[in-house]
């Protein structure tokens, strides 16, 4: 079966971001017993990502690039702001480095990394951590099937066999 909108994929991949200089530098890939499983169409992945894998099939490989226009855009300059440290009485305060998972005033989840910590305020970047950076993919189908109408009513995959891991 190729991939299609409202289908299930499962894949390997490994991703590596493109440096200044044409290197690249090793970001992440899956484990082998552990495929990565999405729903295919409904706007959880890049368009880019997904226009790469439209009619692949299982043990199809393919290799691409995603600029930063066709990802994450580019990083913008002084998106940081300044968060009171109040509000991490109850988690503790969060290492320089770390992600945060925040939503803004409409909803949106934005995940900001830390930048500095004081003794008022934790200063973190707005920026989505793969901004500004020109991504290679290189994919390995697993297997696709098209979704059952309890994934679709969802959104989400419920993991390549159909079922909910919880």
């Amino acid at each position: 079966m190729t991939i299609d909108n409202n289908y299930v994929v499962a894949l390997h991949y490994t991703l590596n971001a493109v440096e200044a200089d044409g290197t690249q530098t090793f970001i992440e890939k899956t484990e082998t017993e552990n495929p990565f499983v999405f729903l295919y169409g409904v706007g959880m992945m890049l368009p880019k990502f997904e226009a790469e894998l439209s009619g692949l099939s299982a043990g199809d490989k393919r290799s691409f690039t995603i600029t930063p226009e066709e990802g994450y855009g580019e990083r913008q300059e002084g998106a940081t702001t300044q968060l009171p440290v109040e509000m991490f009485e109850q988690s503790g305060m969060p290492p320089v480095g770390a992600m945060l998972p925040l939503q803004d005033a409409d909803g949106n989840r934005v995940n900001a990394v830390v930048l500095e910590v004081t003794p008022d305020t934790v200063v973190v970047d707005l920026n989505h951590p793969m901004a500004g950076k020109t991504l290679t993919f290189d994919v390995e189908i697993v297997a696709t099937r098209p979704a059952t109408e309890e994934e679709l009513n969802h959104g989400h995959a419920h993991g390549i066999d159909g079922h909910s891991g919880h």
